[in-house]
């Protein structure tokens, strides 16, 4: 794999272990890993990522555990 230039999201806080890195690979698509696990990368292409920020921004959520107005109590199911 070639070597990928992370950027940092703007949404990301301090370096406190909270922050979202988007790489842009030379096939198109795009990478996207966490601070705490950067090892694990995500691939994804612009469309689906556009959908899945907008959803974040309406208060929209694939996720059922995640979704407006819901709260997850923490215990495994």
């Amino acid at each position: 794999m070639p070597q990928l230039t992370w950027q940092k999201s703007s949404f990301s806080g301090d370096e406190s272990g909270n922050c979202l890195y988007l790489a842009a690979a030379p096939d198109g698509t795009l990478r996207l890993r966490e601070s705490d696990t950067p090892d694990e990368i995500i691939a994804t292409t612009p469309a689906p990522l556009g959908h899945l920020i907008r959803a974040a921004r309406a208060g929209r959520s694939p996720w059922p555990p995640y979704a407006a107005g819901r709260v997850d109590s923490g215990a495994a199911s």
